[in-house]
């Protein structure tokens, strides 16, 4: 299938998919509309103490980023959301809460992020610096107070220590200025002897210092503290409307998309003029749209209304009739179809009017002989007909002939319905009744039955130059008009071409044809009128058809 198929299939469920999208964009909106405004409140804990200390190495790093990784899984676990239900005075599940709560790493980096979502923004930030509480509390840097205790000693020994350094280095400042005055060599190497035991304490003293402040300063990893409590947010983070309304109508094209593909899959009836030339591989004469009428009369619109497209369709199909026999002048033409009411006895007598309008002698052969219209149609007498001269051999052509409302054209109705019409189409009496319709008419269209339905069709596309089919667009499935054409190939028949009925595509806007459309509308009532009374003189009848003939010529 070509995109432009594709393209065409859009372009005609284009209200199924407008429809999808208003109906799922305005479900959407409302469906949103009712869902509760949501919140979320973040709390950042960091793992390990490597911030602290400044000769921190990558094995404290890596560890502090794995042991992030196994505290963000126990966020959600059940001992901390317990705890932290107790601890809130909530009776609520903590399955329930394990549903609002996320914990991430951030990646690269020992930060671990705890993420509340709740519709009330207050409870969200309560239950996030909780959750992070909960988190320290079952750690093992919990407080502790015999460590906090050593903790404390040791800051005092420290400052003890510090103090003694600076003393020492006073002390030793101030024997040199007694060494500079001293008046004897004793006193002097006292001094010496001092400064020297001070300076070898000093360094006693700095070495202790030193072990002291990094045992102080090394933080371990498996440490965890708040770096960012959680605040009440500003803002709602869902649902978002816009969002949800897009993704609907989103959704909504895509399932009408398919569906529409789906049942032009399953529909394998034929439609444009483009699935007659793929599928059959027939020229479309013409394609007509549909016709609006109650009874067979009101669709004989090349008389009842010449103005309009469906006119202009009809007189479009006798040109292209016209053209495509110019190589075998085609004198009888048979119209049919795959099977019943796909068109074919309407347009048998719209085409005819159309030659008829043309100037040449038409007579229209009704050959349906087991559901004749064409006198409904034209309103005539079904007594006398086909069948009849099928089994009267005295019976005369002029007699079974009836005169229509149409200038150039005669109808040659059924009759009486016979019980074997296979039989009687066949038989040289057939023969010899078209060999006195081609001596009175330029024209001869036989309407006959269904190809598929009964025989009679193939049997008459045997005598006759050229088989119209018609196919009604939407109707007619592609494999019973591929049987037809099979059919009618079976008996060598010539198929002329293919009549695309109520077609999808419009006729061109013969707008202009329309404007004295209720004019010509009453001039072919009162024609039919004064036909049916027919005790008019035959002087008057025949001058008010060359009138009205005029008449139409001119509109034309």
């Amino acid at each position: 299938m070509e995109l432009r198929q594709y393209l065409n299939i859009l372009a005609k469920w284009w209200w199924l998919l407008a429809l999808s999208a208003v109906i799922a964009a305005v479900s959407a909106f409302f469906a949103t509309r009712a869902i509760p405004k949501t919140y979320v409140s973040h709390t950042t804990l960091m793992v390990g103490q490597t911030l602290q200390n400044p000769n921190a190495n990558q094995s404290d790093l890596y560890t502090g980023q794995a042991l992030a990784q196994s505290y963000s899984d126990l966020v959600t676990r059940e001992p901390v959301l317990q705890a932290t239900l107790k601890a809130l005075g909530l009776s609520w599940d903590w399955t329930v809460l394990r549903s609002m709560v996320t914990g991430r790493v951030v990646a690269g980096t020992q930060l671990l992020e705890i993420a509340v979502v709740d519709t009330d923004p207050q409870r969200a930030r309560v239950l996030a610096d909780e959750i992070a509480r909960q988190l320290i509390l079952q750690s093992p840097s919990a407080a502790d107070p015999q460590k906090e205790a050593e903790r404390q000693f040791i800051l005092a020994q420290v400052a003890a220590l510090k103090a003694n350094i600076k003393s020492a280095q006073e002390e030793i400042a101030q024997l040199d200025n007694t060494i500079a005055k001293a008046n004897s060599a004793r006193q002097i190497q006292d001094s010496r002897d001092r400064q020297a035991n001070l300076r070898a304490q000093i360094t006693t003293w700095q070495s202790t210092y030193a072990q002291m402040l990094s045992n102080l300063q090394s933080g371990t990893p498996n440490y965890l503290s708040v770096m960012e409590p959680a605040r009440i947010p500003a803002y709602p983070i869902g649902p978002n409307v816009s969002q949800n309304v897009l993704l609907a109508v989103a959704i909504g094209l895509v399932l009408s998309g398919s569906a529409a593909f789906l049942i032009e899959y399953i529909d394998d009836t034929i439609k444009t003029p483009e699935d007659v030339r793929n599928d059959l591989s027939l020229a479309v004469m013409g394609s007509i749209t549909d016709m609006q009428g109650d009874d067979y009369a009101s669709k004989l619109m090349t008389f009842n209304e010449p103005r309009s497209p469906v006119a202009e369709a009809y007189r479009m199909l006798r040109t292209n009739l016209q053209f495509s026999a110019i190589n075998r002048p085609l004198h009888t033409l048979l119209i049919s179809s795959s099977g019943p009411l796909e068109g074919k006895s309407v347009t048998a007598s719209n085409l005819a009017v159309a030659i008829a309008q043309s100037g040449k002698r038409v007579i229209l052969v009704d050959a349906d002989l087991r559901r004749p219209v064409q006198h409904q149609i034209f309103q005539l007498k079904e007594g006398i007909g086909l069948t009849s001269m099928l089994l009267d051999p005295e019976l005369q052509l002029a007699q079974a002939l009836q005169p229509t409302h149409v200038e150039n054209l005669r109808v040659l109705a059924s009759g009486p319905i016979p019980p074997d019409p296979s039989e009687l189409l066949s038989s040289k009496r057939m023969t010899a009744i078209l060999a006195q319709l081609k001596e009175q008419a330029d024209m001869i269209i036989f309407d006959s039955p269904p190809v598929l339905v009964v025989a009679d069709a193939p049997v008459l596309s045997t005598v006759v130059d050229g088989v119209l089919i018609v196919i009604r667009a939407g109707r007619t499935r592609r494999t019973v008009a591929r049987a037809t054409k099979d059919a009618l190939t079976a008996v060598n028949a010539n198929i002329v071409g293919v009549m695309l009925n109520r077609s999808m595509k419009r006729a061109a806007s013969y707008y202009y044809y329309s404007r004295d459309r209720r004019d010509s509308a009453r001039r072919s009532s009162l024609a039919r009128i004064l036909h049916l009374i027919g005790r008019q003189p035959e002087q008057a009848r025949t001058k008010s058809a060359a009138a009205g003939t005029a008449k139409r010529k001119a509109d034309i």
